[in-house]
């Protein structure tokens, strides 16, 4: 049945082709994300062997991809690196705010940000992901020890993500008001905050409801690697 998607059921093709369009790269149908911004690819709603192919072309033979809230399937050939169940949830009655505590991060924070996702495995954050959009973070004695931002931005969305806090700051709420804020400003430019979660983050999942966010949808985030073309050694004695 055909019809129109909505703009989360394909959120990295929304961005890339959207508000994000200036970080993408492309080839025929397949686009992007530059690979020191993010991991994430965005193929067309419905895929076919030629946009493979071009996807192949696009990361090369032997390289990893990865595709978020990818419902299909991967090719046979493929070598599946990583299959997560995930969860889409959405604002429904978020009591977003400023946090007064909240500083704005920026290019030269990149070091100190990527310490605090080593320690604490928030999701992909890699040197330019601060570009994506808003991150803010919270300093003690001059140590940032929490932190979440802005990620994918399909039309009228914009997804928070890497939200963490340093583990001898747990406890004290640093994640729950830095969403919120981080959702304001998503609230004031008129777009509506959207998340996503791994399906077995339970507890994750139970605080983000708890705020104000419902189940959308499941979905998968999915990694693959590109076949290796044959080589001559594999040919050589083809007539």
């Amino acid at each position: 049945m055909s019809g129109v998607r909505h703009p989360l059921d394909n959120p990295a093709l929304g961005s890339l082709t959207g508000p994000h369009a200036h970080f993408a790269e492309r080839h025929g149908r397949v686009l992007r994300y530059p690979v020191d911004v993010s991991p994430w690819l965005a193929l067309p709603d419905e895929p076919d062997a030629g946009d493979w192919a071009d996807l192949a072309a696009l990361v090369g033979p032997g390289e990893e991809m990865g595709l978020p809230a990818f419902d299909g399937g991967i090719p046979d050939g493929w070598e599946v690196t990583f299959s997560l169940d995930g969860v889409q949830l959405v604002d429904d009655g978020l009591a977003a705010a400023p946090e007064p505590e909240a500083v704005r991060l920026g290019p030269a924070d990149v070091p100190e940000m990527l310490d605090l996702v080593e320690r604490t495995r928030p999701g992909p954050f890699l040197p330019r992901t601060v570009e994506l959009g808003t991150y803010l973070g919270i300093r003690r004695n001059g140590t940032l020890i929490a932190m979440a931002g802005e990620r994918l931005h399909p039309p009228g969305w914009t997804e928070i993500s890497a939200v963490c806090t340093h583990p001898d700051f747990r406890g004290e709420g640093l994640a729950t008001r830095l969403t919120l804020a981080v959702a304001h400003g998503i609230r004031a430019r008129g777009e509506t905050p959207f998340l996503h979660a791994a399906a077995e983050n339970t507890t994750a999942i139970r605080l983000y409801e708890a705020m104000g966010f419902r189940l959308r949808r499941r979905t998968r985030f999915v990694g693959a690697r590109v076949p290796e073309p044959l080589g001559d050694r594999e040919t050589s004695g083809v007539a």
